[in-house]
């Protein structure tokens, strides 16, 4: 059985515009779409006195934003299958949860009024850093949404955990049919030129290095995908300043994150907690175990 996209929805803006993403990925690979709505209140419906007809206010909200939800999707593609299901959990619990049996999980990076926002921007920070599948932020400008840009960006790391981001990102511009850039960021030792201002030989090796990653990581993985263009870059910078610029112009950001089993909590880096608050188009973080 095909494991679905799963898409987050709270009837906010911004779970609209990840609903539509969700959909648009689902149709590119020809999977499902499973859209989830996180509620607490049926593990209180028990407790509803027998004496009223009426159900619980949030029963009527989960109602009206599912059947909304999936009509926008049915609309959206239509030979694309759509199941929704209101889940009986917290918003983050219920998301990584549903991430073992998906494909990939979209979310918005905002949700209904002010606080609100507030707490779907730590549900999305959440899910990305506990998730088991890949977990795909909706932000950005809405021709970086809608895949006008014609590029996927991926940010490689250290190798092993960079592999498998790497391998997510090309099958992304492959389905696209778009170009993939590969970003390599290096940083200088202190004193990084002589009197004369030369580059010390030094200094070189270090974005020699980062070069030689960048080779080592993309060779094998662009061996799957003849067909997508690559670039590579290596700039000198911090890690999560330097992917910004790319990303300006991309569809897509794709990070890679590692999963240990003997930690707890949230397992993001600088990088990926920067790049889900400020990257200007969607960020996809792809766990690597």
């Amino acid at each position: 059985m095909e494991h679905p996209v799963v898409v987050g929805v709270d009837g906010s803006d911004g779970s609209l515009a990840a609903l539509d993403w969700a959909v648009a990925e689902a149709a590119r690979f020809r999977l499902p779409v499973r859209v989830v709505y996180a509620s607490l209140w049926e593990r209180y419906e028990g407790a509803v006195p027998s004496f009223t007809d009426q159900p619980p206010a949030e029963a009527e909200v989960a109602r009206r934003i599912l059947a909304s939800s999936e009509q926008r999707a049915r609309q959206l593609s239509p030979d694309t299958p759509v199941s929704a299901v209101t889940v009986p959990d917290d918003a983050a619990e219920a998301l990584v949860e549903e991430s073992r049996g998906a494909t990939a999980l979209v979310t918005g990076s905002s949700g209904r009024g002010a606080v609100a926002t507030l707490l779907l921007g730590s549900v999305s920070l959440a899910v990305a850093g506990r998730a088991h599948c890949p977990v795909v932020v909706v932000r950005g400008e809405q021709r970086t949404i809608r895949g006008m840009c014609g590029r996927v960006v991926v940010g490689v790391g250290e190798a092993d955990e960079a592999a498998t981001a790497v391998r997510f990102a090309l099958r992304e511009a492959a389905a696209r049919g778009c170009e993939l850039e590969a970003v390599r960021a290096w940083r200088r030792p202190q004193q990084p030129v002589d009197d004369l201002g030369v580059l010390d030989p030094a200094v070189r090796e270090y974005e020699e290095r980062a070069t030689a990653v960048l080779d080592e990581v993309l060779e094998e993985a662009v061996a799957e995908h003849p067909e997508v263009p690559v670039r590579r870059t290596v700039s000198e910078g911090p890690a999560h300043r330097v992917l910004l610029g790319p990303a300006a112009g991309a569809d897509l950001l794709v990070l890679g994150a590692t999963r240990r089993q003997d930690r707890l909590g949230l397992q993001l880096g600088r990088v990926s907690h920067s790049a889900l608050h400020r990257a200007p188009c969607p960020v996809a973080v792809v766990p690597h175990r």
